[in-house]
């Protein structure tokens, strides 16, 4: 029978306390390792629930040793644990199934045990989960090619243990975005807004209803990536990204505006007008924030179109017009990998998503600063 549910991340602290931790004092005495779940993973984030048990959830964790260390111990600890460690923890299985599988799920077994305990160092793990290794510093560079979504999964989950102090030191680093880059990534969300926001009424007047809700849906997904930054929050990936917003304080009344949009039926005017009460509600965030002079914001028509829009190309350059980070000055306002490309082959893919945000960063210093926006 299968176990009542607990929140994967207890589950795992649990399982280090009792299973992993007994067997590193006995056989290893005085190895120094951090102990953590982080990475990928809905637990990690926070909202695994009883239909997550079925894939990628378990009793498993990341080690970390000294890069050092790794050589020498890191096979004999893997063995070791495969070994000793009990088949089941509190009733879940303690091994996955296929043991070189993309996907792995629990899976009854007499032993010896196939973990999940991944073993490496620190600076490794970063590289491969982030393309870069943040023990060395994080550059722009870096910052903006890691899609939120993958510096939720390295500073969020918890951390049992860390005898090496070089985990921690990570996961501090990437906390958040220093302040220029905070603003860039803002002003650039701002304009992707700006880029549809008149559409909502223009498709709908052209008789497209279909298209006026699809624009719609659009620009309230960009509401919400929005709100994530101005919240200090990272944006996550489609799956997670209504979870992540519902979660987040203080946006009760933004939340009910776009919603009220997504549920016009055939009325773009309450649509555009549910719309602008969240733009409004926005705006008001950002200026309280004091990261850019105080913009208006109230709505307007879109030129002498009958559409109402905030103008919020307005915030943007508010932002930008204080950045004073020379490479951010130069660069393309298309934000971080994950505001300009929407493909898991991409997201998902560290080498990949640097190279675009390498390729972007080369083009700017070949055109020269961007154009104000």
């Amino acid at each position: 029978m299968t176990p009542p549910f607990v929140p994967g991340v207890e589950l795992c602290r649990a399982f280090y306390a009792e299973a992993v931790r007994p067997i590193l004092a006995t056989e290893f005495p005085g190895l120094r390792y951090a102990a953590a779940r982080v990475g990928s993973g809905s637990d990690v984030l926070g909202f695994d629930a009883e239909r997550s048990v079925d894939h990628d959830w378990g009793p498993r964790l990341e080690l970390f040793l000294s890069a050092e260390d790794l050589g020498r111990y890191a096979a004999r600890i893997s063995a070791l644990l495969a070994d000793r460690l009990p088949t089941s923890f509190r009733g879940w299985s303690t091994h996955f199934e296929p043991p070189d599988g993309r996907v792995r799920v629990m899976a009854p077994t007499d032993g010896p045990v196939a973990h999940r305990v991944v073993i490496a160092d620190v600076a490794s793990w970063s590289e491969g989960h982030l393309g870069f290794d943040a023990l060395r510093g994080v550059t722009t560079l870096d910052w903006l090619s890691a899609p939120g979504q993958r510096l939720a999964e390295v500073t969020g989950g918890t951390v049992f243990y860390d005898g090496i102090g070089e985990l921690t030191q990570l996961r501090e680093r990437l906390a958040w975005y220093p302040d220029d880059v905070w603003r860039f990534l803002l002003a650039c969300q701002w304009l992707r807004i700006s880029e549809e926001e008149p559409f909502v009424g223009r498709t709908a007047e052209a008789g497209d209803e279909l298209g006026s809700r699809v624009v719609t849906a659009r620009l309230v997904r960009e509401v919400m990536r929005l709100c994530l930054l101005l919240a200090r929050r990272y944006p996550l990936y489609t799956k997670w990204l209504g979870s992540a917003f519902s979660a987040t304080p203080g946006v009760e009344r933004i939340a009910a505006a776009l919603a009220e949009a997504l549920d016009a039926d055939h009325d773009e005017q309450r649509r555009q007008s549910a719309l602008c009460d969240a733009y409004e509600a926005v705006g008001e965030w950002q200026n309280r924030t004091k990261l850019a002079a105080p913009v208006d914001a109230t709505r307007r028509m879109f030129f002498d179109r009958p559409y109402p829009v905030i103008d919020a190309a307005r915030f943007a350059a508010a932002l930008t017009s204080r950045i004073e980070d020379p490479d951010l000055a130069t660069l393309s306002p298309v934000g971080a990998v994950d505001q300009y490309a929407d493909s898991t082959a991409v997201l998902a893919a560290p080498r990949v998503a640097r190279a675009m945000m390498t390729a972007v960063w080369r083009r700017a210093s070949l055109e020269g600063p961007s154009p104000a926006p």
